[in-house]
């Protein structure tokens, strides 16, 4: 519990989660620039050549989901903060009484408490997934050779740029019900949740 109590490590993990997707998309693609990024100038300088995180089928999807990671990283820490409050303080001294350490009450008391927090979180980082639109808008608009293109990327597409309206609607509305399925699933855990750290 001595990490979570930190006040500048907290600030430092919600920032980029309360920074708009569209800016952490402009600052990444400004930060991993081939010719002009921070990153690529740190691999020149270490003799390692530069890397097109954006521009490169190989690079472009992993650099995308690594960016989105660090924008919601903050969200899943805030999450399990959260889950980490609720277990009861009495269960670590007494663990402690019993000679327990850190890592045996890790193990034994905090992750079981924390097993529905973690399915929420794992079920909320799915629905998410589904849902990344603005950093691939911004970065990579579905290239390079599609190797970005997901699915609310194409259903914009499909909509906007053929005018492929009814198409779009009917991929939407999949779409929709899959996430209204995980919605459900996410609530049922949320109520697990509660009862468990209750």
């Amino acid at each position: 519990h001595r990490l979570t109590r930190s006040v500048a490590l907290r600030a430092m993990l919600l920032v980029p989660w309360l920074v708009p997707n569209v800016t952490v998309g402009l600052l990444w693609m400004w930060l991993l620039d081939t010719n002009l990024g921070l990153v690529n100038h740190v691999l020149n300088s270490l003799g390692m050549g530069t890397t097109g995180f954006f521009t490169s089928p190989d690079w472009a999807m992993p650099s995308v989901a690594a960016v989105n990671t660090w924008a919601y990283t903050g969200y899943t820490a805030l999450l399990l903060y959260a889950g980490m409050l609720q277990v009861p303080q009495y269960l670590y001294e007494s663990a402690s009484l019993d000679g327990a350490g850190e890592w045996r009450m890790f193990t034994r008391i905090t992750l079981p408490l924390l097993r529905p927090v973690l399915s929420l979180v794992l079920v909320v980082s799915l629905i998410g997934s589904f849902q990344i639109f603005d950093t691939i808008a911004v970065t990579t608009k579905g290239g390079p050779v599609s190797a970005t293109r997901v699915i609310y990327y194409y259903i914009y597409e499909q909509a906007f740029t053929n005018f492929h309206m009814g198409y779009a609607s009917a991929v939407a509305v999949v779409l929709a019900l899959i996430l209204g399925v995980l919605t459900a699933v996410q609530m049922r855990l949320l109520r697990a949740s509660r009862s468990d750290l209750a």
